[in-house]
């Protein structure tokens, strides 16, 4: 039985606790005892219940934070509320789970809603694995962006995210960079075919996908071209705990990285 099914039937290998564990609790109607964190209570082996409590953990503050980055203008519009709907539908969550994203989402917008203390958490539960909070962030900043734009109360947010998660400015600047040219390649190749399948992006945009100047090396190319691939591969942050039910935010992470390198392979002929 995966994670989400033993929180949804109220049968538990693991107790996340914690403001992460309240946020969750007061979705599900489940009173989570903070004194019970980390219990085992059906004999699986520790790394079994750790990979669920990670991946609980990932789910609760993802939605929950994405509500607070929403609100940080001071209100939350129509237009926010249907970009992290939006956000939610591209991962194709189960209904059962679409509804608690949502009531997550909803959470984040409180005004007493404890931001540091569940970033400090989230922190906490992932136990150093930077490509897994890396993927959060990521998360954050394409909901930010979702409507082509980032005003400035969500970027001083989103900074302050990166300061508790222990992310220096410069790679949220350069992830900030690669999503808004996978926004504006999506909103551009959307104008030119109403809405079809998209093709290449644009040579400009391929380059800041990868993160990279068009002026690098062949071999800075692929070079970087191997580490997105590395850091988003399904399995792989899986394995470090992004819940199995959101795997397609990293496969279509994949699919971005491999398009802009290959529009760039063509452009260069290599």
């Amino acid at each position: 039985m995966s994670w989400w099914g033993k929180l949804a039937g109220g049968v538990f290998g693991f107790m996340l606790g914690g403001p992460l564990g309240a946020l969750l609790g007061s979705v599900l109607g489940h009173n989570f005892d903070k004194g019970l964190a980390g219990l085992d209570k059906d004999g699986m082996g520790g790394s079994q219940a750790e990979q669920e409590r990670i991946q609980s953990a990932f789910f609760t503050a993802t939605f929950s934070v994405m509500g607070h980055i929403a609100k940080a203008d001071g209100r939350v519009s129509p237009e926010e509320i249907s970009q992290a709907q939006a956000v939610m539908a591209q991962m194709d969550l189960p209904p059962d789970m679409r509804r608690a994203a949502i009531e997550l989402f909803n959470q984040g917008k409180r005004q007493d809603f404890p931001l540091d203390e569940v970033l400090q958490q989230f922190r906490r539960e992932c136990r150093r694995r930077s490509t897994l909070i890396q993927m959060f962030l990521e998360i954050q900043i394409q909901a930010a962006w979702a409507d082509g734009r980032m005003d400035t109360a969500e970027e001083q947010m989103l900074l302050h995210i990166c300061q508790k998660l222990g992310i220096p400015e410069f790679l949220f600047r350069q992830l900030e960079r690669m999503i808004r040219a996978q926004q504006g390649s999506h909103a551009g190749e959307n104008r030119r075919t109403g809405g079809a399948a998209r093709s290449a992006p644009s040579l400009e945009d391929a380059y800041a996908m990868l993160g990279i100047s068009s002026h690098a090396s062949e071999a800075e190319v692929k070079k970087a071209y191997r580490r997105l691939m590395s850091q988003h591969h399904p399995d792989k942050l899986v394995a470090k705990g992004l819940p199995e039910e959101m795997m397609k935010v990293a496969t279509r992470k994949t699919k971005e990285i491999r398009k802009a390198y290959e529009a760039i392979k063509q452009a260069r002929g290599f």
